[in-house]
Formats: structure tokens, sequence, C-alpha cells
């Protein structure tokens, strides 16, 4: 299939990950809003239903959320769960338009790794794992699309050169020693000592890497679509919700304070309506319908200022080896755990 890039007149069907909360929730609102059509996957029937009774409340009034979206379980923590929900999905729905992977796991503080349902730190299985899984079964609905598009939030930390990647310890795979281990392993390189302040970094560098991949093995089948991975900016919203919900729990004064250095005295964040409006408009705007890799930055551009722009990734994530690598590794330890489930808590 060769994408024609005609966008469709009619609304799009896009399937979110992360729409709870923060910029997931706020996209969620503005491409509802706009008349398109949307899959929420959520990890389980609470927040499922949660999410069903926050829409119904902050949505226009003349939408009927029975007729426009779609709530079913998906625990990206768990292969099996995402494994199920895309049974599901393809006996609903004949074509996907847009797929944004949104969701991010951050637990900065914690001084032990936390464990996916089948025994992966839950930073690399939430944020890169389970995305490609649901990513590699989605795909034939992605391809029946006549203007398909791939969506996927990064982080400028994926960088070691750029201004968030240059705190504390950078970004960086290695050659995967990790992955090659199999499960248990609490480090992708499987040499550092944990830090989950790392895994955040270099789970979001599996994203951008893994977007590149995405596009390249596409286009060697005929296939074209864009392919987005994007950096929303550093997103600290004003309720409890949000980004840092996870990573709050174990330094709690310290995020408080880090909240009133960053967003309140240097203005350096960005609010999750702006970032929610910009993934809005990166899965539904027709100025992104260029077929290619691209990757876009929320940059600062002084107190209170940002500019969004196409942006260069890092040199790790610009090679093309790794990328292989990532790929093929990450379909192993798929393969090797579909139908397993772990004793260890999430």
């Amino acid at each position: 299939m060769t994408s024609t890039l005609t966008p469709d007149s009619k609304s799009r069907t896009i399937l979110i990950t992360g729409s709870t909360s923060g910029i997931g929730y706020q996209a969620a609102l503005k491409i509802l809003n706009a008349g398109n059509k949307l899959i929420l996957p959520c990890r389980n029937e609470l927040r499922s239903k949660y999410l069903f009774e926050k829409l119904v409340k902050d949505l226009n009034s003349d939408i009927d959320l029975l007729e426009t979206s779609y709530f079913p379980v998906c625990d990206l923590a768990d292969l099996n769960t995402i494994d199920h929900c895309m049974r599901d999905l393809f006996l609903r729905y004949e074509c996907i338009d847009t797929l944004i992977l949104n969701a991010g796991l951050q637990y900065t503080g914690a001084e032990n790794p936390k464990w996916s349902s089948q025994g992966f730190e839950l930073t690399f299985a939430v944020n890169h794992l389970g995305h490609h899984y649901l990513f590699e079964r989605i795909e034939p609905l992605l391809c029946e699309s006549n203007s398909p598009r791939i969506v996927i939030t990064s982080s400028e930390v994926h960088n070691p050169q750029s201004p968030g990647g240059r705190i504390g310890q950078p970004a960086g795979l290695g050659s995967l020693l990790g992955m090659l281990e199999g499960k248990g392993f609490s480090m992708v390189d499987g040499i550092s000592e944990f830090s989950a302040d790392k895994a955040y970094k270099d789970s979001k560098l599996c994203n951008i890497i893994f977007a590149k991949e995405i596009c390249k093995r596409l286009n060697q089948r005929g296939i074209f679509m864009p392919v987005i991975a994007w950096a929303p900016g550093l997103v600290i919203p004003r309720s409890n919700e949000g980004f840092f919900r996870y990573s709050r729990k174990y330094n709690e004064l310290g995020q408080r304070l880090f909240t009133l250095i960053a967003r309140d005295l240097f203005r350096i964040t960005e609010n999750p309506q702006v970032a929610g409006a910009l993934l809005a408009k990166l899965a539904t705007s027709n100025e992104y319908n260029d077929p290619i890799f691209s990757y876009f930055s929320n940059k600062v551009n002084g107190p209170g200022k940002r500019f969004f722009k196409k942006s260069v990734i890092s040199s790790e994530a610009s090679k093309d080896e790794i990328g292989k690598l990532l790929w093929e590794n990450s379909i192993r330890l798929i393969n090797n755990s579909i139908g397993q489930s772990n004793s260890k808590d999430i």
C-alpha cells in the first residue's frame, strides 16, 4: 500500500495512549471537539470510567461520547492486555487514521526498579516495549487508511546535548546488553546501575529510534506515511495529575521546589493545554502530511516563550545500526513473553 496522502474529508479515527491526564487528555479534548473519533485505551476499567466521566464534563455539550469514542482496557505494562485489546479493535474498526503513542511513565527518585507483568523494567515496558507491540499489532488497520499517520511523544532529554539531557546521567543505550540478557534487566545498556531518571531518558531515546525505524521499514515495503516524533517541552501542570504524578511520590519536596523554579520563576515550562493542542495538530493537520520521519521540538525561547520547530535528533538516535538492533531485540522480547506473566508487583 502506498499512501495517497490525501487527507480524509470526513473525521479521522485516532487511537491515543496516555489520554487520562496531562498532554494526552488535552489533546483528546481538542481532537473530539474538532469532530474526530477517538479510541482511548486505559489500563483498567476504573480508569476508563474515570476518563469517560471527565470528558463528558469538559467536552462541548453536543458531542455524544458513546458515538465518537471507545474506551478499551489496554495496560501497556502487560503485553497480554495489548494483545486482547488489538483483537477487539480488529472486530470493531476497518481502519485507523492516526496512531498516537503518547503514554509516558517516569518515577524518578525511586531507588529500586519496578517491573511490568512480563518482568521488564516498568519505564522501558510502558514507554517503549508496549508501544512497539501495539504498533506491530495495529499496523494493518493503519494501512487501510487513505491518509495514515503515526505520532510518538518523545522528549529533548533523549539528547545528552540538550539542556534537560545534560542534567544527571545522560541517555545512552550502549550495545543494548540488557535487552540481550532477556527479562529482568533494569537498564537497557546492561551496564549502568539502576537510575529511574536515566531509565526515562533511555526510553525517550528508544521512542526516537523506534519512530525512525518504523519509517525506514515501512518505506522498504513501499508504504509511505508521516512518522512524527516530537518533544512537548517540560510540561508541569498546576494540578496533582500529569507527568510528575509518579515521581512526586518519591521526592515531593524536591519536585515542588523544582516546579517553583522552573515553572514559576524561570518560566521555562509549557502548560498541558498548549502542549495538548500541539499534539492534536500533529495528529490531524494537513501541515504534517509529509510522508517521512520528522522530529519536532517545543523549544524555550526566553522566559514564558517557546517556539515549535523541526529539530535535529541526537547523534546516537541518528545511527541506523542501533535502530535495527533495538527493533530486532524488542520483537524477540515480545515474542518470548506473550502469554506469560510475572509474579513481581508492577
